[in-house]
């Protein structure tokens, strides 16, 4: 089935054009949108966006991307992000590279059609805007709110281009990798604990314990092999020098005074023992002569990186790890209700700045030392309160046809904690209805904290999902059934406060008419053709480019 490349690539472009492949038709509709293989220099994916490096951001046509049926939204960053949603994103982006290789070679020809095409695209797509302005100066739809997010994302990505923020995005880069993992190790655990509480399958439960705790017992390999990749070294020496911290024998070492114990540090000591192993390998390539490299550089690497992990970073980060423990605990144990409210309102203006990302390597430190985070539940409210937010636009804006079909498409992804669609194409442009969104997420945040305050914390055993399709990851100090009950209460009154501050003051008078606008516009021009039957049929176009200005609005 396989004795001839060339042939099994023509029978899967075959398969494709008749339907066979619906992942590789998303992929191959998305790639000339994006200025073809050409312009691709890179495709990742993380939980729910497949992130692209560009080399010309110009040849991208935005709106027809975002028009596509299975792409939820773009956001644009260090790289071009199209979102997908959770387990789409994973299926469309091995096919998506395929195609990129498989284009390469013949894409010089095509890549200027795509980039003169480009231009005619912009050029078309200016002349309905323009019809828009004759029809309704004051409307908006749903096309300028996606241009208003476009923008408000390109200088919130001018802004995050700082030091600080370059570099929370790079240990971000490091941790993202790890998400399927442990989702996956944190559902069997999940699972694992219902069989043993339950008293099901005896036999089995021990080895679901060991594949739940298999990843997680060498978590600090990977964050060590990842942290040498991000910034330029070797990442199996990353690994080795953090695979220090898990070997069981390091309990024969003592430093300050103390005994270590295997996994002392987690996840914090291994990024820096990889950080610096990547600074001593670097160090050596430049001074190591050439002929005796490849025996001196990696026994120093190891030596060096090895012997500061062991008598420093592992005690260090393992008193900083145990300190990021005690705090969350006395936040939420005291704070209840306030921090977690706090928590819930605050997280997507973190989001807007970039700090959000400083939050990774917390959460798989928490994971790393109870089993799960007792943070993510909380943060995960924010989404819920966007999800309100969207409904009461929904209902306030019922003459706005175009921005209700945005949400009508968006709001599924929104349930199950894909946010950027409503967060980008709706509430964030609007301005108000965002922080009203807050507001809910502040709601569901403190009913989440003062259930904790009062002795039932609820966690997640991975980052990564949220909304509803955090269920299956909860735990917590009490069963399932009642952390799953306060989670649902949470989600519950971050939809119903963002709901209710959304509608009642998400909007001003004068954002109401102008955003109502397009639909008075359309029903005044709409009785002049239906009161000359066929006579002004053939005399009366000008009605035509109403209809354009919201095409969204016309066809919903």
């Amino acid at each position: 089935m396989s004795t001839d490349n060339t042939g099994n690539t023509d029978s899967s472009k075959d398969r494709a054009d008749r339907g066979g492949d619906p992942n590789r038709r998303i992929a191959e509709a998305i790639l000339p949108l994006v200025g073809g293989a050409a312009n691709v220099t890179s495709v990742t994916h993380c939980m729910t966006r497949m992130r692209l490096g560009l080399a010309d951001r110009s040849l991208v046509q935005d709106e027809p991307l975002k028009a596509l049926p299975d792409v939820l939204g773009v956001v644009e960053d260090d790289t071009y992000q199209i979102v997908l949603g959770p387990g789409k994103v994973a299926r469309v982006t091995p096919q998506f590279e395929a195609l990129t290789q498989e284009a390469a070679e013949a894409e010089a020809q095509p890549a200027a059609a795509t980039a003169a095409s480009g231009g005619d695209t912009k050029g078309t797509g200016g002349e309905p805007a323009a019809g828009a302005a004759g029809s309704a100066t004051t409307a908006k739809t749903a096309d300028e709110l996606a241009a208003e997010g476009a923008a408000i994302r390109a200088a919130r990505k001018q802004k995050n281009a700082t030091p600080v923020k370059l570099m929370l995005r790079r240990i971000a880069n490091i941790f993202v990798p790890l998400i399927p993992a442990l989702i996956g190790c944190g559902i069997v655990a999940g699972l694992n604990g219902l069989f043993t509480n339950a008293g099901w399958l005896p036999a089995l439960t021990p080895a679901l314990t060991a594949i739940a705790s298999g990843f997680m017992s060498l978590i600090a390999v990977f964050v060590g092999i990842n942290t040498a990749r991000e910034f330029g070294g070797t990442p199996v020496l990353g690994g080795a020098a953090a695979a220090v911290i898990v070997f069981p024998g390091v309990a024969d070492v003592s430093a300050f005074g103390e005994k270590l114990a295997p996994g002392q540090g987690g996840v914090l000591g291994a990024l820096f023992a990889a950080l610096l192993a990547v600074y001593v390998e670097k160090g050596c390539r430049r001074v190591v002569p050439s002929a005796v490299d490849v025996l001196v550089t990696p026994t120093v690497t190891v030596l060096v990186a090895g012997l500061v992990t062991l008598f420093g970073l592992m005690f260090v980060c393992g008193e900083i790890a145990t300190g990021i423990g005690h705090l969350a605990d006395w936040l939420l144990q005291h704070g209840g209700a306030a921090a977690g409210f706090l928590l819930g309102g605050l997280f997507l203006p973190l989001v807007m700045l970039g700090l959000h990302q400083a939050l990774i390597p917390i959460h798989t430190t928490l994971i790393d030392q109870s089993g799960y985070t007792v943070l993510l539940p909380i943060l995960a409210m924010a989404g819920a309160g966007q999800v309100g937010a969207a409904i009461a636009i929904y209902l306030r804006l019922r003459r706005n046809t175009s921005i209700r079909k945005t949400i009508r498409s968006a709001l599924p992804a929104g349930f199950l904690g894909v946010g950027e669609p409503l967060i980008y194409g709706v509430s964030l442009p609007l301005g108000r209805p965002f922080v009203t969104a807050c507001v809910g997420g502040a709601f569901g945040g403190g009913v989440v904290g003062l259930f904790y305050q009062l002795g039932t914390s609820v966690g997640s055993t991975a980052i990564g999902p949220s909304g509803w399709a955090l269920f299956p990851l909860l735990k917590g100090n009490h069963g399932l059934g009642a952390i799953a009950a306060i989670y649902a209460l949470g989600l519950a009154a971050g939809y119903v406060a963002g709901f209710v501050a959304t509608y009642f003051f998400g909007f001003s008078k004068q954002m109401l008419n102008e955003l109502n606008a397009a639909a008075q516009d359309e029903a005044a021009t709409e009785p002049q053709p239906s009161a000359q039957p066929p006579a002004s049929g053939g005399t009366d176009p000008a009605p035509a480019p109403a209809p354009a200005g919201g095409p969204g609005g016309t066809l919903a």
